[in-house]
């Protein structure tokens, strides 16, 4: 297990100590995330005019609007790979049962030839019986 990690960080102008046990460059994107968000916030609206609750709220509906994004892509992503592993599952088979056909064409194309090597034996020895009579 990881060793446990403070480090401070500023957040929308104050500093605070984030704890954790990832490494201090993660907790430091979290950090920068946050600040990041804030910004945007800031930027497309006009935020001053709203209590600080207001756009505490409109920060955290933000960050969840990006979770459940991520999360819905995610998903989705999930799905395609259970998808693709069904389509590489049934190739997989069709492969077999395609190289199961072909070896039993290749013993059939073999069982063939000795059959066709005895009937040209037996032609020759017919052939040389009725020569002699």
């Amino acid at each position: 297990m990881s060793a446990k990690t403070d480090i401070q960080v500023v957040i929308g102008g104050k500093v605070y100590t984030l704890s954790g046990y990832e490494s201090e460059a993660y907790l430091q994107k979290i950090a920068l995330y946050i600040n990041n968000k804030m910004s945007e916030l800031n930027e497309s609206m006009n935020c001053k005019r709203l209590s600080s609750e207001m756009q505490k709220i409109l920060l955290e509906l933000n960050m969840a609007d990006d979770y459940y994004k991520a999360k819905n892509q995610i998903d989705a992503l999930e799905k395609d790979i259970e998808e693709k592993d069904k389509v590489e599952y049934d190739l997989k088979h069709e492969l077999i049962a395609a190289q199961i056909r072909i070896e039993e064409t290749l013993k059939e194309i073999e069982n063939l030839k000795n059959e066709n090597n005895e009937l040209q034996k037996q032609i020759v020895k017919l052939e040389t019986k009725a020569y002699h009579k």
